[in-house]
């Protein structure tokens, strides 16, 4: 009963193609023929014409390449009906080629590529690929011109004199020589003489050891020559003299003393630190010392008379380093304070506070 009550089925016939349609599927068949004429005039052109006026359509990849290799080799100045030469660049090795820049100062030469030669023209320059074997030993000064082709061919570079990086060679793995034992706390100073001839030590059990280094570079023995004792806490650093066979000491008893290696004795003490001294340094050109500790100043004395100089007073904290130039800035002090402090040796005063360590 259902099935009979069910409504009888409709079918729409097919659309048929109006005239307009009609007009637009003729207007593309034409456009593609008009495309195709155009691309083997394009092509006439090209062989026959000039190639600085050939119109080449973006839609042929094969004649968009041509027209570059044309252009390229009007550039250089090949004629386009010059047998001879289109063959001897036939035949040439185009796989390694080096890039040139054009600047105002002439041309430099860049790295190397494997790509098909192009050009880049910019406001400040140019950019032109070159083949290596052309190279030549002519230099050409270039202008910021878009016309590269009235400047000539920049310089080429050959393979040849392609600058080489080093490789680096292996070696065995360092291994440990010779270990000199003889302190009896933490070795917290070091010291070489400006002969090399003896290696100062300083440790926290309050002695100094002046070892032969020739001797304890190869473990031999007898390396230890002689060692001092005076100070009364961690001798925290050490410097020999250039000038006159001293050594000078410091330690965290606050004191600062000078040994005269000939007598093996102390000849000066310097008193003015308030707390434990960390470092000194002596002046290379200048008989000064500058001394640094915990009371977080640089004192600066004289060597000979052990007057104080100067106290350089402004980190917040230890002065735990010590710099010393013969030239501006002649003193350079780091600090727990997180600070770098730069010295005029002259007026005692600071004149540059370096602040980015954190």
């Amino acid at each position: 009963k259902n099935h009979h009550n069910q409504q009888p089925t409709t079918f729409q016939s097919k659309p048929t193609m109006t005239d307009a349609a009609i007009t637009t599927h003729n207007d593309a068949s034409s456009s593609s023929t008009e495309i195709r004429s155009s691309l083997k005039r394009a092509r006439y052109l090209f062989d026959t014409g000039d190639p600085s006026k050939v119109f080449v359509p973006s839609v042929d990849p094969i004649l968009r390449k041509q027209s570059k290799d044309r252009r390229r080799r009007f550039l250089q100045g090949i004629a386009p009906g010059d047998p001879n030469a289109l063959a001897a660049e036939l035949s040439k090795n185009s796989s390694s080629q080096a890039l040139v820049a054009v600047t105002d100062g002439g041309a430099v030469a860049t790295k190397k590529r494997d790509k098909a030669p192009r050009k880049q023209h910019s406001n400040e320059g140019a950019m032109v690929a070159i083949d290596d074997n052309d190279a030549t030993q002519a230099t050409t000064t270039a202008t910021p011109d878009n016309n590269v082709a009235s400047q000539g061919i920049l310089v080429k570079t050959s393979s040849e004199r392609a600058a080489k990086i080093p490789r680096p060679t292996w070696h065995a793995p360092w291994k440990l020589a010779t270990v000199l034992s003889s302190h009896l706390g933490w070795v917290r100073s070091l010291a070489f003489s400006p002969d090399n001839q003896y290696l100062a030590t300083g440790s926290a059990d309050r002695t100094i050891k002046i070892w032969d280094f020739p001797k304890a570079s190869v473990g031999a023995d007898q390396a230890l020559k002689l060692t001092l004792t005076g100070h009364i806490s961690p001798v925290r650093g050490l410097a020999f003299s250039d000038k006159y066979p001293y050594l000078f000491s410091c330690a965290e008893d606050k004191q600062v003393r000078c040994w005269d290696l000939e007598t093996n004795q102390v000849i000066r003490h310097y008193h003015g630190h308030l707390s434990g001294v960390f470092c000194l340094a002596l002046h290379p050109t200048l008989d000064v010392l500058v001394t640094g500790g915990r009371d977080a100043v640089a004192r600066v004395w004289d060597m000979r008379t052990k007057t104080a100089l100067h106290v350089l007073s402004g980190h917040e904290h230890t002065v735990a380093s010590l710099l010393t130039k013969s030239t501006h800035p002649q003193i350079i002090t780091g600090s727990h304070d997180n600070t770098i402090k730069m010295w005029d040796l002259a007026a005692g005063k600071c004149f540059t506070t370096l602040t980015h360590h954190q």
